[in-house]
């Protein structure tokens, strides 16, 4: 078996690199370097942690233009759509040296018998394992708050954007970070797994698809190890009754298509009622049909090509599944001829469980539409699915629908009337096969801690 990863500029199809790939023994090696490190790193103050993270921000923003470089050539991703990666990633970490020493601080509370001392200790080595999807922001998301909780880090990025890995490495040595606090490891997905086991690996955070998050998930557990999971889901935008229909076309659009569908909160089922199908479908096929796929970093471009040959492979297979079980093609679901592996604009209806347009996750610009009874039926179809990352409710009635998502929706997270990524100030996770734990929002650099109570007995006077 070949040591070495070629990465592949989805657009041109041409190699961009040749990488070697680390050994076990290096990996091992650089986990004992990270435990090494956390012995001091942990001792360091907070407020110290949060001015490295504050500088890691400038660091990004100025090397803006080479990050989005490799964003768009590594895996195809629209040039404007780079800039607001960049941007999100420096304010996670001005938002997390923000809060650090608030959210961190020691709280005194009374017992019988004496005080006690609650504290936020950090544990250690944390294993990251990442997707390429969003390349920067998936690896920052999880790393600044560990780093700046105490914790020192491992990452395992994905092997199309392995140039990337190494730009992050870079700026974390540029911002002043101590030498081992944070790695980019050039490893495989088995060395990846092998490491789970690593003594110094304190606890592992993943973000991928539910089949191998599981896997990873048991791996830590038989050695009660604890797992932050993010896996990804096939998010149900409802369209109700009293719908802005101009509205919730073009945000859905927007949604479906936004990095080039392969988003894990993008939104992929449409569940409209019968009262607005018809007139919906017309509106979203238009739209969609309007959106030109090319070349990534034009700025008219709106989908630029699918990360690699074999996710548009993938992709095509449940949309040609889902169609041999009955679904019905509006637009798109063929491979276009040329140079690029570019997937148009797609739209799927008669959509029914049993089909991976209904029950999976398709990641690229396909949309699954299902027609509803009513409101309360469309409420029933989006949570029939094993996932619950994200969603979105239609509705003029605001007041009603924030009651939906609130007490019916059985997701993480709930956009009504609009489509938006995770923000810094805002917890981003899910329940059921989308995973569990919280990241962002202060609740993410709580994750890999030890909350640990210190009582302190009255003593007779």
């Amino acid at each position: 078996m070949s040591n070495s990863i070629q990465t592949i500029n989805p657009f041109t199809e041409k190699q961009l690199k040749e990488y070697t790939l680390m050994s076990h023994q290096e990996a091992k090696n650089a986990v004992s370097n990270a435990d090494d490190c956390f012995d001091e790193w942990k001792l360091v103050p907070i407020a110290e942690r949060a001015k490295l993270a504050n500088k890691l921000a400038e660091v990004i923003e100025e090397n803006r233009d080479e990050l989005i470089e490799l964003m768009v050539t590594e895996m195809g991703k629209v040039q404007s759509q780079g800039e607001g990666e960049v941007t999100l990633c420096a304010n996670i970490c001005k938002y997390t040296a923000d809060i650090a020493e608030q959210e961190l601080a020691n709280e005194t509370r009374d017992y019988e018998g004496g005080k006690a001392v609650i504290t936020y200790q950090p544990i250690g080595v944390i294993l990251g394992i990442q997707p390429w999807n969003f390349p920067l922001y998936q690896v920052i998301r999880y790393s600044i708050t560990n780093l700046v909780a105490g914790n020192t880090t491992v990452m395992k990025h994905a092997s199309n954007v392995f140039g990337m890995a190494e730009k992050i490495q870079s700026l974390f040595d540029q911002a002043g970070f101590p030498k081992y606090a944070y790695q980019s490891l050039l490893i495989d997905g088995k060395t990846a797994s092998k490491l789970i086991s690593h003594e110094g690996i304190k606890g592992v955070t993943f973000t991928g698809s539910d089949k191998i998050g599981k896997k990873v998930a048991k791996e830590a557990a038989k050695r009660s190890k604890k797992t932050v999971l993010e896996l990804g889901s096939n998010d149900a935008y409802i369209v109700l009754d009293d719908a802005d229909l101009s509205l919730a076309v073009e945000t859905c659009v927007k949604g479906r298509v936004v990095n080039n569908g392969q988003t894990c909160v993008s939104a992929k089922r449409f569940i409209v009622t019968e009262k607005n199908y018809n007139k919906f479908k017309e509106e979203f096929t238009k739209a969609m049909s309007s959106l030109k796929t090319g070349d990534p970093k034009a700025d008219d471009t709106d989908i630029g090509p699918m990360a690699r040959k074999d996710l548009r492979e993938k992709l095509h297979q449940q949309v040609t599944e889902s169609i041999e079980a009955g679904a019905t093609v509006i637009c798109g679901c063929k491979i276009p001829d040329g140079k690029g592996y570019f997937y148009p604009a797609s739209i799927l209806e008669n959509v029914t469980p049993g089909m991976p347009a209904y029950d999976d996750e398709l990641f690229g610009p396909v949309a699954a539409l299902i027609k509803a009874k009513d409101n309360d039926d469309a409420m029933r179809i989006a949570n029939d699915s094993r996932y619950g990352l994200g969603g979105g409710i239609f509705s003029k009635d605001e007041d009603k629908a924030t009651e939906l998502a609130i007490k019916h929706f059985d997701t993480g997270m709930v956009n009504i009337n609009g489509f938006a990524l995770s923000q810094p100030n805002l917890p981003f996770g899910g329940v059921k096969s989308s995973g569990y734990g919280r990241e962002h929002g202060g609740f993410g650099i709580k994750e890999f801690v030890n909350i640990k109570s210190v009582m302190v007995a009255k003593t007779a006077e």
